[in-house]
């Protein structure tokens, strides 16, 4: 599977203290920083370049943006069943409020909100917990008693009285729905797990019923599953479609209708051609339409403007079967794009030169394409917690016969960047002013080199030995893959052809973006972690499994090292160099379990590697990161495009404006946007 590349920035630089959420951009310097509440921060982003676009560019813009955000009650309830009713409820009392806003329940009840805004549903977004309210049961009750009724997600019959005890215990219990997605070893990943893609399935019954689907010897497989909900009524087991007609049919109808304005603009035949295909498939929900989209669309790179709409991504599914609706809009930054330009066009020469075990390599690269783009819109899972980069389309064989597109979001990266000045991250982690100097002049290449390895080649690279399937290694299926796209850009980063291709200047650089990796990897992104817990999520959990395996395999030559000064810890690389071949030694490991499906391998690398740490040196790094005020987590609220048309509406321009703030947004999308609960 290809998958997002979750930005470490958030972890290895933070952001800026919370600033006014209705700064106006006109008159002042831009305001990156909207909201700051619990372990997160949002920001905005820019969009360079908008205004220089056509008329017929921003109008696709536009469109594809709408098709975008009328998508979003789909994946609230994606990933929780009550989600949608818990956000109606949450709104209509926060909206129709008139008590002490200074109360310790109000205020805890403030915060849930904007928890639950920021990770559609009531599941943190990243460690997949559910959220504990810092308000009661009974300020909860009370107040939505004193919501107007018609304002409520009352169900036909359903008392208001009958909504409290239905919503309490889903809210409250700590018991009910723990975790959105299970990843723990020796239980039913399914009937753990809180997301909504199963209904009275167990995970044996999941995996017998798509093991059955499953062709011998197909060298076209379907993605069995990804668009649709598995349910189980009456003893039979049957797959409940999202098409027009089936689940979620009145936000795929307005995304239709959307994505078919936008054809009547598309910049040329074959985006007109995908986006007709694209239709058919949500008109349809046959998963052999969303393959042949897939292909037209990996095939069209003449377009300046492209995006995502769909099901594409599996993290919240802890089978990695099941995906996630999202979207974005972007258009290409031709500049920018220089870079990635050349590494797509020596992509052969990677895959050839790579430590990898020849058979399980590439012969021939195909259509591999990358560019660096601005972003316009984002949506579905892509928000308000943003990727930085992609690499699509996700099915192996697509990619191998027809090629793949990777993006870097640049403005995304730059946004952090520019929020982060001056946050005393570094100088509280690094290990002393040489790994401080390091960062601080080569990181922000060395970081973006990063990303654009990783999607461009890192996901593209490699092939299945013929007989394995895409989800052979099943629940460390997500891991896996990102590890070897990160393994992928970690090796040749390091690599003199990068200097040769005339990307990088100073061969040093790459030492800036391995020592942020490590650092992150072994010490501060545990300050994602809450105590007691263990490594979850994909992304960490592969940075965890590469850092933690390459210092132990590297004990003996002391390539990382564990500096204790002044009751601190701290990491320092002694040697780049056989840390390069180290990662290099892993990468071949891990491709081989991929190209082989080699689950029981796979299962051991990630339990060993991934899963645990050190419970001191966690201790040590919270609190040392608690003094520093920063939040753990970033995301974006988006810009607000307006269509501006004349008496005979014909659209004369469209206007974009940066001024929104989290609350206004959160609640304009849900009274605009809201297509599953009214």
């Amino acid at each position: 599977m290809n998958k997002f590349l979750i930005s470490t920035l958030t972890v290895a630089v933070a952001m800026t203290s919370c600033t006014n959420q209705n700064a106006k951009t006109e008159d002042a310097p831009f305001e990156y920083s909207v909201d700051k509440f619990a372990d997160v921060e949002v920001l905005r982003y820019r969009v360079p370049g908008f205004e220089d676009l056509t008329l017929k560019q921003k109008e696709l813009i536009y469109y594809l943006s709408e098709a975008a955000l009328v998508g979003r009650d789909i994946l609230w309830d994606q990933n929780g069943k009550y989600n949608l009713a818990i956000r109606k409820t949450l709104e209509g009392i926060y909206t129709n409020y008139s008590g002490d806003k200074t109360s310790d329940d109000y205020k805890g009840f403030e915060e849930y909100l904007k928890e639950v805004w920021f990770s559609n549903g009531i599941h943190h977004h990243y460690s997949m917990d559910k959220f504990i309210p810092k308000f009661s049961k009974e300020f909860f009750a009370e107040q939505v008693k004193a919501v107007p009724a018609e304002q409520l997600p009352l169900a036909e019959g359903q008392t208001v009285e009958g909504l409290i005890d239905e919503l309490t215990p889903v809210i409250f219990d700590p018991a009910v729905m723990a975790k959105r997605v299970n990843q723990a070893a020796g239980v039913d990943l399914i009937q753990t797990s809180a997301n909504n893609y199963y209904d009275g399935v167990t995970q044996k019954e999941v995996e017998n019923f798509y093991a059955k689907m499953k062709v011998p010897g197909d060298t076209t497989p379907i993605s069995y599953g990804l668009n649709s909900k598995l349910v189980k009524k009456d003893g039979k087991i049957y797959e409940d479609v999202y098409k027009v007609g089936g689940l979620y049919s009145p936000a795929i109808e307005k995304i239709v209708y959307w994505l078919e304005k936008a054809a009547g603009v598309a910049e040329t035949e074959g985006m007109k051609a995908y986006i007709d295909k694209l239709i058919e498939y949500y008109k349809t929900g046959d998963l052999k339409l969303f393959d042949e989209y897939s292909i037209m669309w990996v095939e069209e790179t003449s377009s300046n403007i492209d995006f995502v709409n769909g099901f594409i991504e599996s993290y919240g599914d802890p089978l990695g079967l099941k995906a996630s609706w999202e979207a974005m809009v972007n258009f290409r930054n031709p500049e920018a794009s220089h870079r990635t330009s050349v590494i797509s066009e020596n992509a052969q020469w990677f895959e050839d030169n790579s430590p990898v075990d020849p058979k399980f390599r590439k012969a021939e690269v195909k259509g591999v394409s990358a560019k660096v783009i601005t972003t316009a819109i984002l949506a579905g899972d892509c928000y308000p917690s943003t990727p930085i980069g992609i690499n699509l389309p996700n099915a192996n064989w697509i990619r191998a016969a027809h090629g793949s597109k990777s993006v870097t979001l640049e403005n995304i990266t730059d946004a952090y960047n520019k929020a982060a000045a001056g946050n005393g991250f570094n100088e509280e982690f690094a290990y002393s002013q040489t790994e401080i100097d390091l960062m601080n002049k080569y990181l922000e290449l060395a970081d973006n080199l990063h990303t654009d390895l990783h999607e461009c080649l890192g996901h593209a690279s490699g092939q299945l030995m013929p007989g394995v399937h895409d989800d052979a290694l099943k629940e460390h299926g997500s891991t896996l893959e990102e590890a070897r796209a990160d393994l992928f850009a970690l090796y040749y980063l390091a690599d003199p052809k990068l200097i040769e291709l005339g990307i990088v200047k100073d061969p040093d650089t790459y030492k800036a973006e391995y020592y942020k990796y490590v650092m992150n990897g072994l010490m501060t992104q545990l300050t994602r972690i809450e105590p007691g817990k263990d490594i979850e999520e994909a992304h960490m959990r592969n940075r965890h499994l590469i850092c933690q395996w390459a210092y132990e395999q590297g004990k003996a030559d002391n390539v990382i090292e564990y500096v204790t000064r002044d009751g601190k810890t701290y990491l320092k690389i002694n040697d780049y160099e056989k840390l390069r071949a180290l990662f290099g030694k892993l990468l071949g490991e891990i491709q081989r379990i991929k190209s082989e499906g080699d689950y029981a391998a796979g299962r051991d690398l990630v339990e060993k590697y991934a899963v645990k740490f050190d419970p001191e040196l966690h201790k040590e790094v919270l609190e040392r990161y608690a003094k520093l005020n920063i939040a753990p987590y970033k995301g974006f609220v988006n810009p607000v495009y307006t269509l501006v048309t004349d008496d005979a509406g014909n659209v004369t321009d469209v206007t974009v404006d940066y001024s929104e703030g989290y609350i206004d947004q959160m609640l304009r999308y849900s009274r605009d946007y809201a297509t599953l609960i009214k």
